[in-house]
């Protein structure tokens, strides 16, 4: 009697093993592939029409700051040059310009930079959140578990059969074609009926 109760204790333990073991036996592969986030967004068209106005609008700030630089050096040049022929109010209201234009540059220099990095980052975060939708639908089709964010520093090396990032820009230019493409700094917000 006490054999048999030790059998069907033994059997009452074992028998969830058993359907564990059964259960990762029947549990497929994970399929995973990786993507160039980053080449995708500045990529596609749509990045790359609107990353080429960015720099179009660095190449203005540019020239503008260039032009702030010239006034401030022939400041610094006149002071420099006719500083010991003025007199005490004329150097002294000299030095205040310079001074002053020397602080507008900075401040230029700052607000540009500021603003450059923000129509980048908007821009990247305008095209990521639409590109989610298309990447959710290439790994549907390819019947992909995941798709990872390839990283250089933490992906030493990546079999190039498991990119999609090339299927993903291909999928966005055709779900969202340049013509229809508008700025997300400019984008009109949707009207409600």
């Amino acid at each position: 009697m006490k054999r048999s109760i030790l059998w069907l204790l033994l059997a009452v333990f074992l028998m969830p093993l058993l359907g564990l073991a059964q259960t990762a036996a029947a549990v497929s592969p994970a399929k995973i592939a990786w993507m160039n986030l980053e080449q995708a967004i500045v990529t596609c068209d749509e990045g790359d029409k609107l990353f080429r106005e960015i720099q179009k609008f660095v190449d203005d700030k540019n020239a503008e700051l260039d032009g702030l630089r010239k006034e401030s050096d022939s400041l610094r040049n006149q002071l420099s040059v006719q500083g010991s022929k003025l007199t005490d109010e004329a150097r002294a209201d000299l030095e205040y310009q310079v001074e002053s234009k020397e602080v507008a540059l900075q401040r230029f220099q700052q607000d540009t930079q500021k603003e450059i990095e923000s129509k980048r980052v908007r821009t990247a975060n305008y095209i990521g959140n639409r590109m989610q939708g298309v990447i959710e639908k290439i790994a549907a089709e390819k019947g992909l578990s995941a798709v990872m964010i390839y990283n250089a520093s933490r992906d030493a090396w990546v079999d190039p059969s498991l990119n999609v990032t090339e299927d993903i820009i291909e999928a966005y230019n055709k779900a969202y074609p340049v013509a229809a493409a508008k700025s997300p700094a400019t984008a009109a917000p949707a009207k409600k009926p």
